[in-house]
């Protein structure tokens, strides 16, 4: 009994604490997007940062942020949270035309490497929705699909029969489709270990040691993957394939 009383509490004190924290960040929010509507980007920007740092994570959150970040010239974390959000829904047609129109005011134009056709076609599907959205999808149809198999062994009219046998295969089969975009979509979402460069300029050595050679130069808002790290140093390589090393202290996580 005294067991049962303690977690009672406990469940009371957590949903408490989720109401709180629920209602903390809904008037932080509603003040940031007045303050971003009346000009103050500064204050719209420390709120949406407050909101992030609570751990609040939406694509419109993110959007937000990069808007403001853009709206006060600084396109290095407008690009930065432009990524976090196209990461969140990269079909979203306005975080995606925002993240272009950003990166055409930085110094680093970088032509990425030609990818092979069929790949940059099963990219483009996976990135039509969101992780979540293909997921809904495909249990959707999966779902409907069991009643179409319902419809199949339970009618006893031949054409109910050929409508549920039929619709069941063809659901049961965009369902796997779908929930394959949805595991691709989340795999690259997990994998994808990426930064952007916060530094105005900075030059990429051949290893980690400042004193080793000089290979290329990058600029603020630049977007490099990372492939290794060694003490305070990343591995990175940018879009054309170019490899080398920087400081992590000059590069933020996306």
């Amino acid at each position: 009994m005294r067991n049962l009383k303690i977690l009672s509490l406990t469940l009371v004190l957590t949903l408490v604490t989720l109401c709180a924290f629920s209602s903390a960040e809904q008037l932080n929010l509603a003040k940031a997007n007045k303050a971003y509507s009346i000009g103050s980007y500064s204050v719209a920007a420390d709120l949406y940062q407050k909101i992030a740092d609570a751990g609040y994570v939406s694509p419109e959150l993110f959007y937000n942020m990069g808007n403001t970040c853009f709206k006060m010239n600084d396109y290095a974390r407008a690009i930065l949270w432009y990524e976090r959000a196209r990461r969140l829904d990269p079909g979203n047609e306005d975080i995606n035309f925002n993240l272009n129109v950003a990166n055409t005011k930085i110094s680093d134009k970088i032509e990425p490497l030609p990818e092979l056709f069929y790949k940059r076609w099963f990219g483009a599907l996976v990135e039509m929705f969101s992780v979540d959205t293909w997921a809904m999808m495909g249990i959707c149809m999966f779902i409907t699909g069991l009643l179409g198999l319902v419809l199949y062994m339970a009618s006893r009219v031949l054409i109910l029969r050929k409508i549920g046998f039929w619709s069941a295969l063809g659901l049961f089969f965009l369902s796997f489709f779908t929930l394959i975009f949805a595991w691709n979509g989340y795999r690259f979402s997990e994998s994808a270990n990426e930064a952007i460069v916060f530094a105005p300029t900075i030059t990429v050595k051949s290893s980690p040691d400042d004193q080793s050679t000089d290979l290329f130069v990058l600029h603020e808002g630049a977007k490099v993957k990372l492939l290794d790290t060694i003490g305070g140093w990343y591995e990175i390589r940018i879009a054309n394939g170019s490899v080398g090393w920087l400081p992590k202290s000059t590069l933020e996580k996306i």
